[in-house]
Parts: C-alpha cells; sequence; structure tokens
C-alpha cells in the first residue's frame, strides 16, 4: 500500500529536514513522528497533518497543512525561535529539495510560527506551520 499525501509529505520533509546543516546544528537527528519517553532536547516533532482535497477537473491533488514543533528548554525563547527559522529556511519555497515519493511537489511555503513558553514553565515550543500542494 503507497502512503497518502500526509504520511509521503511527512517522510520528505522529515529526510529535507535531516538533511539540513542549520536544523542539524540544533537538533542532529532528533526529528521524530513521536518522541521517547527520554528525549533530548532540543528536539522536533511533527503536530498535526491535515490533507484537504484540492482536486481539479484533470488530476487529482491535495494541500496539505504540517505542523513542525521544535522543542527546546533552553532559558528563553532564542533556540525555539532559531530552530523555527532554521525549519523555515529549509521548507519554504523549496519545493526541489523535499522529495515526496509518490506525489508532485506543486508549491511549500511557510505560513507562519509561533514560539510560545512550555505549560511547565521550562521552555518553549516552536511551531511552524507550513502548507503544500501536491497532485497525483
Amino acid at each position: 500500500m503507497s502512503d497518502g499525501f500526509a504520511l509521503a509529505l511527512q517522510k520528505g520533509v522529515r529526510a529535507t529536514l535531516a538533511a539540513d546543516s542549520d536544523v542539524a546544528s540544533y537538533v542532529s537527528g532528533r526529528i521524530y513522528d513521536e518522541a521517547p519517553t527520554s528525549v533530548t532536547h532540543p528536539f522536533i516533532r511533527f503536530g498535526n497533518i491535515t490533507p484537504n482535497a484540492d482536486d481539479t477537473d484533470g488530476s487529482i491533488g491535495a494541500e496539505v497543512s504540517i505542523n513542525v514543533e521544535a522543542f527546546s528548554q533552553a532559558t528563553g525563547r532564542v533556540e525555539a525561535t532559531q530552530i523555527a527559522e532554521a525549519v523555515r529556511a529549509a521548507l519554504h519555497r523549496q519545493e526541489s529539495s523535499v522529495t515526496v515519493t509518490g506525489f508532485n511537489l506543486i508549491e511549500m511555503r511557510c505560513d507562519n510560527y509561533v514560539v510560545t513558553r512550555n505549560s511547565d514553565d521550562r521552555g518553549h515550543t516552536a511551531s511552524v506551520i507550513m502548507t503544500a500542494l501536491l497532485t497525483v
């Protein structure tokens, strides 16, 4: 069984982030679908991924919203913000850098990102909201 729009995009985004030297300088290979219990900070985790049908008369497609979350326990919001900027730079308008197996990646853009204090007051989380347009 082949991957659908959401999973194929997640795999492509993960590979792109893992290969990016700026992202790796912060998180090494700590990029997870779901982080392990005893995870080392900082790390990246995938949040919500929402595919919405975007078919035309001639093709099947989807607009996929993908949330890339960066978790930091450093004092202040600087590290989380730096990771968010590195994620944005690696993905925003970088369609040729992201391989989405089984689909054509037409557009990849960063809609926004937000950095918030963690509920336990130990660090910050950056949520980078990306939107991708894919076709079959």
